[in-house]
């Protein structure tokens, strides 16, 4: 007889996603991903000045708060026709990187190295898994102590947040127009000594850490696989005038490489607790109005699709397109391709850093338009994130977000089509069924992001 087994939390941070799996025969036959709580940002941003967008949609999610800074940034920024000055990109470049940087980091080892490897028996280690653990005694003592160091190194990476937008999280340095405050010598002086202990210990464990791991789990190769399905908007642009991102924009359908083209994307709200049903909206069109009581639906998260197919994103995705990395779609794929990102963004942010120019302006200042329509695509930490805003007698009247794990994580779509997540999951084998550590390992080789997805 099939059994069924209900996980929650997904994410070691929140409590707001829950993954309903069907067991026969030792494998995983059928699954549901779920968001389980509403927090309506969307409606909260209706009749507010368009310049509040870059800091309430922070608020969305405490640590990847930069990207939504930066796509509310991109959508006022494209409403009223304006662009950063060069110091002013290169800034927000800084920020969201050193996001990027310990949102890497915290989920490489604070919530994904758990699964992995066995902890002391203290809080938050236990109660947990006791089953599925194959490394030697010495390479677990050795990724337990990287772990801990990894509390301080991801603090520093928070800093660099810190040092150029004021505090972390929900920074005051990203805005439409470019930053707030040029840096002094000092403050830049700090950023770099901060950078180089963070990208040496990125070079110098990370890196290896990950490599011991797909030694010893060579199998997650095979686990969590899906067709190579990718959506990326673009990371990092490379100049003021963005006309192209250090990391492009693309599509990957069925591995094969496709532009982009953002008027294909819709949002399916058939197995979501919203109104409507089987008439998918462009989310220029799209509406947030709760149904708790819809017949059917199962999730607070609406299902997203490009040109009809399920899509997956985040750095997998991102360095497919790039070039970087094309072995596979896995569970241990997306790990490495995380640490493979982590790297590379770092040595992006070196350069950056020299680039500066002292003394140049920082910010471009701009009237709010009184009647306009922006977006603003960029690429977060989990893959793709999209702000979609009207303005109407200089207040906002229309705004729609699709976050990354809204992709990843999202339901069943009016055709029935499962979510990157759920597909993930089909065919995962378990040992234990009182203790199923491998469903947390597939789904957090998407590191899922409970607060975005139930935006």
């Amino acid at each position: 007889m099939p059994s069924k087994i209900t996980l929650g939390p997904i994410t070691r941070a929140q409590n707001s996603c829950s993954v309903e799996v069907t067991i026969a025969n030792g494998k995983v036959i059928d699954a549901r991903c779920s968001g389980i709580f509403f927090r309506g940002f969307e409606l909260i941003l209706r009749d507010r000045d368009p310049r509040d967008a870059s800091y309430l949609s922070q608020r969305i999610c405490g640590i990847c708060s930069a990207a939504h800074g930066t796509a509310a940034s991109f959508a006022l920024e494209d409403a009223a026709g304006i662009r950063p000055p060069r110091n002013g990109n290169l800034l927000r470049n800084l920020i969201l990187g050193a996001d990027f940087l310990q949102d890497h980091l915290r989920h490489f080892y604070l919530y994904g190295l758990p699964d992995y490897v066995q902890g002391p028996a203290l809080g938050p280690f236990v109660p947990g898994y006791t089953k599925g653990f194959r490394l030697s005694k010495k390479n677990n003592e050795l990724l337990m102590q990287h772990y801990m160091q990894a509390l301080e190194v991801s603090r520093l990476a928070h800093e660099l947040v810190t040092l150029l937008g004021g505090k972390a999280p929900y920074n005051h340095g990203l805005l439409a127009g470019g930053s707030t405050v040029p840096p002094a010598p000092d403050i830049l002086a700090d950023f770099q000594s901060k950078l180089h202990k963070v990208r040496d210990f990125i070079k110098n464990v990370m890196i290896a850490d990950i490599n011991t791991l797909a030694e010893a789990y060579p199998d997650y190769y095979h686990i969590g696989t899906r067709t190579p399905n990718f959506l990326e908007y673009g990371l990092f642009p490379h100049d003021q005038y963005d006309r192209d991102r250090h990391f492009p924009a693309g599509v990957v359908i069925e591995g094969r490489m496709q532009k982009l083209e953002t008027s294909l994307i819709t949002e399916h709200l058939h197995n979501s607790w919203y109104a409507g049903n089987d008439q998918p909206q462009h989310p220029t069109q799209g509406k947030t109005e709760p149904d708790r009581e819809k017949p059917g639906a199962y999730s607070w998260i609406k299902a997203p699709r490009y040109a009809g197919k399920v899509m997956e994103g985040g750095p997998l995705g991102r360095l497919w397109i790039r070039g970087d990395y094309r072995s596979g779609v896995s569970v241990m794929d997306r790990n490495m391709a995380r640490v493979l990102e982590t790297e590379i963004i770092a040595d992006l942010m070196e350069g950056w850093l020299t680039e500066l120019e002292p003394g140049a302006p920082v910010f471009n200042s701009f009237d709010v338009p009184r009647e306009a329509e922006g977006v603003g695509l960029t690429g977060a930490m989990r893959g793709p994130l999209g702000h979609w805003l009207r303005i109407e007698k200089g207040r906002i009247t229309h705004y729609q977000i699709i976050t990354p794990t809204a992709w990843n994580f999202s339901p069943r779509d009016a055709s029935g089509q499962l979510g990157p997540v759920e597909e993930a999951l089909i065919g995962t084998p378990i040992e234990d069924e009182k203790g199923p550590v491998e469903i947390g390992r597939v789904v957090r080789s998407f590191d899922v992001c409970s607060a975005c997805a139930t935006h």
